[in-house]
Parts: C-alpha cells; structure tokens; sequence
C-alpha cells in the first residue's frame, strides 16, 4: 500500500522538477565528419522515496555497465552521471541499414537534493538486472523518537 503524504507529494514535485531541468540540457558532441551535433538526449528513469530510516532512489539503466555510472553527493546533492554507447555501430566495410533505432544512447546526468539530515558517508549502491539502487540513510537527528513525559511528583523526587 502506498500512502500520499505531503512529503511524497514534496518529493514527487522535487524529482518532477529535476527530470525536467535534466531533460533541457542536451550536449552537443562530434560526428563521424567532426561536426558538432545534438545528441539524442537521455534521462533514465527515477523513483525516490522516504521510508523511516531512509531515503532509496532506483534507476532504470538497461544496457549500461556499472562502470560506466558515477554517482556523487556533495551539499545534499544526490548526482548520478553515465553513459550507454550507440548500439548500432557502422562496419569496418560496408554499410548499415537500420530499419529501426528507438533506443537512446549517449550521456546522462540525474540530481536529486535531499533534506540536511541525511548520513552523507554511509550511501550505499547496488547495481542488479539494469537497475540501480542508491540507499541514503537519514540521520539519526533526522529520525522520529518518542519524548518521555514526567510528572511533577517525579520531578520534585529527583530534586529532593
């Protein structure tokens, strides 16, 4: 069961909005001539979510090796950096027909802020069946904890 907080709806617009701002840069890189071209521009997709001790993002990366991404995290910033090669190559002879290339190739680069109580040191990654796992715990300053109450009577005994 997923429950809609504000929270979720907080992190939806953040990872809404940072798809959209990863989606308008497109990089220019050269072609077989040497001219600039616009590369077919690729932003894999993202889920995020908040469980109580942790942050966990997953990304689609079918096709892209692990040593190929790059994730950092500087000032709560989570980025996520890689490339997938063109599958169609042209021979060394010859020529190549394509009858059909819809899959996107080329650089990516995902960011996802969080909030100031994340344990940046202690982000772990897997990478599994395309799919990468990144596990932000929160802090312990982040973390809910129940506040004992004490009554009068017991705080007048501990004086006294």
């Amino acid at each position: 069961m997923v429950t809609i907080t504000p929270l979720n709806t907080m992190l939806d617009r953040m990872v809404t909005l940072s798809r959209a701002m990863d989606q308008a840069f497109v990089n220019g890189s050269p072609d077989a001539l040497g001219k600039t071209a616009a590369q077919p521009s690729w932003v894999p997709e993202l889920d995020a979510w908040e469980t109580e001790g942790e942050y966990l993002v997953q990304l689609d990366l079918p096709g892209v090796k692990s040593e190929s991404v790059d994730i950092g995290f500087e000032k709560n910033t989570l980025s996520i950096r890689g490339e997938r090669e063109r599958s169609i190559r042209a021979p060394e002879k010859g020529e190549v027909r394509v009858f059909f290339a819809e899959r996107d190739w080329g650089t990516f680069t995902r960011s996802l802020r969080f909030p100031q109580h994340v344990a940046g040191d202690n982000i772990s990654a897997t990478f599994d069946a395309g799919v990468l796992t990144i596990r932000i715990p929160k802090s312990e300053a982040a973390k809910p904890r129940k506040i004992q109450i004490s009554t009068a009577s017991e705080t007048k005994q501990v004086e006294g």
